[in-house]
C-alpha cells in the first residue's frame, strides 16, 4: 500500500547528503552543555552499558612494632548502568520549499534540528523533564535528595548572593563537602542580572569592571553556561516544595559521563500522516504536498558518584544548586 512508502537513503542522496547529517549530529554535540560540560564515554557496544563504581575504599593501618601483625582491607564495587533511549525529531517541510533550489533549506533545517535534540537532553538530565525512568533523576533533583540546594530566601548575611554562592555552606562549599571540586556553573539567564547589580559593602560592582567592558561571568574561576535553548526550568515542584526561579546548578561535570549507543539517523517521509498526541491529524504528507525529515539518536548518561575519601556517606553528591525561594507544595 502506497501508505507504507518512504523515500529511502539512495532516494535522497541528492537531497541530503552524508555531510548534512554529519553536521547535524556535530551541531546537536555542541548545541548541549550537558555534551559540552560532561564526559563522553565511548560509543556503548549494547542497550545497557555496566559501569561498576567503587563503593567502599581500602583501608590501611600502622604496624606495631617489629613483629606486628599486618591488617588485612578490601574494596567494593557496585554497578551502575547507562542505558541508551532514543531521542527524534519530525521536521515537516513543504515540496514547494524543497523545489525552490535557490532557498537554502538544510542551512534553515539544520540547527533547528541540532537545537531540538540537545534541549530535550539537557532538559531530561537537568530537571529530569520527560525523562526516561531507565536514566537517573536530573541534576536539580539529586540536588534536593542530598540537601544540596541553597535557598537565597534564607541568607541573611549581605550580599545575599555572594554569601549563597561562596561563603560556608553556600553551593561551592556543598560540592566539596562531598569530596569533589567545581568544574564548571549552568545558571539561569536573569542570574546574569543579579551578576552585574552585585555590590560590595562599599557599593562597588564585584562582576563589572567597566559599563563598556563585557562581563566575564564565572565563579571560582569556571566559566558559566546560561541556556538559551528552552533547557531550563523557571520554576518546578519536587519532594513536596516548590522551587521557583532555580538560578544555578554547579558541580563537578567530570562526573557527569554520558555516551551515544546508535548515531544519527534520517529517513525522509512522504507518505506518512503526523499525528499529535491525542490521535489528531496535523499534517498529511500525501495529501498537503510535503515531506517530512526523521532524525533519531540514542544515547544515556549517568552520574557514578564512587565513595571517595572525603565523604564516604550516602548524601555525597558532586552537584549543588541555588534557588531564589523554596516553599512546601501547594
Amino acid at each position: 500500500m502506497a501508505y507504507n512508502d518512504a523515500i529511502t537513503r539512495t532516494d535522497a542522496d541528492a537531497l541530503i547528503e552524508e555531510s548534512v547529517a554529519n553536521q547535524i549530529f556535530e551541531s546537536m554535540a555542541t548545541d548541549s552543555m550537558i555534551m559540552r560540560l560532561g564526559t563522553r564515554l565511548a560509543d556503548m557496544p549494547a542497550h545497557v552499558h555496566r559501569l561498576p563504581v567503587l563503593s567502599l575504599l581500602p583501608t590501611a593501618y600502622f604496624v606495631n612494632g617489629d613483629s606486628g601483625l599486618k591488617q588485612t582491607t578490601k574494596m567494593a564495587w557496585e554497578n551502575k548502568y547507562i542505558t541508551a533511549e532514543e531521542i527524534a525529531a519530525i521536521i515537516p517541510i513543504p515540496e514547494a520549499v524543497i523545489d525552490d533550489a535557490s532557498y537554502p533549506i538544510w542551512d534553515q533545517v539544520r540547527p533547528q534540528v541540532a537545537a531540538a535534540l540537545a534541549r530535550v537532553f539537557d532538559s531530561a538530565v537537568l530537571f529530569g523533564v520527560n525523562a526516561p525512568s531507565t536514566w537517573p533523576g536530573g541534576l536539580f533533583q539529586g540536588t534536593v535528595d542530598t540537601s544540596h540546594v541553597v535557598n537565597l530566601g534564607d541568607i541573611t548575611t549581605d550580599p545575599k548572593l555572594y554569601t549563597a554562592i561562596f561563603d560556608e555552606g553556600g553551593v561551592l562549599a556543598k560540592v566539596e563537602d562531598s569530596g569533589y571540586l567545581v568544574s564548571g556553573h549552568i545558571g539561569a539567564i536573569s542570574l546574569r542580572a543579579k551578576l552585574r547589580g552585585l555590590r560590595d559593602t562599599n557599593g562597588n560592582p564585584l562582576f563589572v569592571r567597566a559599563m563598556q567592558e563585557g562581563t566575564r561571568y564565572e565563579l571560582d574561576g569556571e566559566p558559566i553556561e546560561f541556556p538559551r535553548n528552552g533547557a531550563w526550568l523557571t520554576s518546578l515542584t519536587y519532594s513536596g516544595n516548590t522551587y521557583t526561579n532555580p538560578l544555578l546548578i554547579s558541580g563537578d561535570f567530570t562526573q557527569l559521563v554520558w555516551s551515544f549507543r546508535q548515531g544519527l539517523r534520517w529517513k525522509l517521509l512522504d507518505q506518512a500522516v503526523i499525528q499529535d498526541g491525542s490521535g489528531n491529524i496535523i499534517y498529511n504528507l500525501a495529501q498537503q504536498d510535503m515531506v517530512a525529515l526523521r532524525v533519531t539518536v540514542r544515547l544515556g548518561w549517568q552520574l557514578p558518584n564512587p565513595v571517595n575519601p572525603v565523604d564516604g556517606s550516602a548524601n555525597r553528591y558532586p552537584f549543588a544548586a541555588l534557588a531564589e525561594s523554596v516553599a512546601a507544595a501547594a
